[in-house]
């Protein structure tokens, strides 16, 4: 089986490290790529969207795995471009792929299918955000479009507020947009990851992530500094209530709106008071969370995804792990406002049974690793208990070190009290 991945970080490292522990021990390529994911795959010589599409086609790749939500949506997206070349692609079409490139289609999804979400309206200037407002604070002000996962503000006072709309709509960091002014929810997150294919599922093991840069979740929002992974991270009643009311919604109402999915979706959501309700959708694996999910995936996900890409769905192919996993995020100097490449990051030999996943790395030319990005690397460690991952896991990233290194210590640790 040859495999193409899309995507260049640590969620897919993670998802090639999966894929090639698999029985037939694929053959794996991955485009873009690194220096730590083109030690376990092959690089694709290519240079945009079509010119993959083509060398998948012309090399007779069996299964494209879209990792990076950017390729889903570029052009005429890469789901679409690999039906047209009859390639199966695990990833959804352009169109369904709409539910985490704006987030305004996905709030008039969820409001028409009744699936449990924050009310919030959609403005398109500065001035008819500021009054959407009116001065309520705490309040959620959202991006209508891709912003690598930071295109989200919490905002508890309005200077928050006015600093997020000031990146938006006079810098226009993300580019052309909306913006969405949503109702803040208070409660717990929690991630679900579903693997749909058509109009049957599949949910993975639950996870949650941790946003902010700085302890005690302070600080700056980044594109997550960690995350814990396990099934029994929720109660087993409350996973079925959130399947009961948002999983199986979401895939009917995917069918009903004759949105094609065959992939993975991701479900963020705030456990509130009156129950579990939608913050966002990702068409792929969360990033961080995949770093964590991964290693708990026991049997033949190359199998699985390709059965999947190919219309059936096949539960058996994969199991869970009941233990637990923790993610913790070593970032590099100035991040998540800036990131510093050229550090050398020494302490990789050192991490035991842990695994590393690299995210902004580079491999010099005297085989050093430097960073090389604003998330720099995973690193992951398992156990029986959240203790005992927790610990293994702060343990094996004590031994990692360069310059600058940011890295929070209650990974695993924050948001619980037994």
């Amino acid at each position: 089986m040859k495999i193409v991945v899309v995507g260049k970080g640590g969620r897919e490292h993670a998802l090639l490290r999966a894929l090639s522990e698999s029985p037939e021990k694929p053959e794996l390529y991955c485009f873009p790529g690194s220096s730590a994911i083109f030690q376990i795959a092959s690089p694709v010589d290519a240079d945009g969207l079509e010119s993959l599409v083509a060398w998948m086609a012309a090399n007779a790749i069996d299964l494209c795995v879209a990792g990076e939500e950017s390729y889903l949506v570029k052009g005429e997206g890469l789901a679409n471009l690999c039906e047209k070349a009859g390639i199966p692609c695990w990833g959804p079409h352009l169109q369904s792929a709409q539910l985490e490139a704006s987030k305004e289609f996905a709030k008039l999804f969820l409001e028409r299918h009744g699936i449990p979400t924050a009310k919030a309206s959609a403005c398109e200037t500065l001035e008819k955000t500021v009054a959407a407002i009116g001065g309520k604070f705490p309040t959620v002000l959202k991006f209508d479009g891709l912003a690598a996962g930071k295109g989200v503000a919490v905002c508890m006072v309005e200077q928050e507020a006015t600093d997020f709309l000031d990146e938006v709509f006079v810098q226009k960091r993300f580019g052309p947009g909306r913006v969405l002014v949503e109702d803040f929810l208070t409660g717990p997150e929690v991630s679900i990851f579903a693997a749909i294919v058509d109009d049957r599922y599949l949910i993975f093991t639950p996870a949650r992530d941790y946003k902010r840069i700085g302890e005690g979740d302070a600080g700056a929002n980044t594109g997550g500094m960690g995350a814990v992974a396990s099934r029994k991270l929720i109660p087993a009643e409350l996973l079925a209530e959130i399947e009961k009311n948002i999983v199986a919604p979401t895939v009917a109402g995917l069918r009903k709106d004759g949105l094609p999915y065959r992939g993975f979706l991701y479900f963020g959501l705030m456990l509130t008071p009156e129950g579990p309700k939608v913050i966002e959708y990702n068409c792929r694996f969360g990033d961080p969370e995949c770093q964590a999910v991964m290693p708990l995936v026991k049997g033949d996900l190359a199998g699985f995804c390709l059965a999947g890409a190919k219309g059936e769905l096949k539960p058996e192919l994969v199991s869970f792990d009941e233990g637990w996993s923790v993610c913790v995020v070593l970032a590099s100097a100035g991040y998540p406002e800036s990131s510093h490449s050229g550090d050398r990051i020494s302490g990789l030999d050192s991490v035991g049974d842990a695994r590393v996943y690299h995210a902004g790395t580079l491999l010099n030319a005297d085989g050093v690793w430097e960073t090389n990005g604003g998330r720099v690397l995973a690193v992951v460690a398992g156990g029986e208990n959240r203790h005992a991952a927790v610990t293994a896991a702060h343990a094996a990233a004590d031994g990692v070190e360069f310059d600058g290194m940011q890295r929070r210590r209650d990974i695993g640790i924050l948001n619980f009290t037994d």
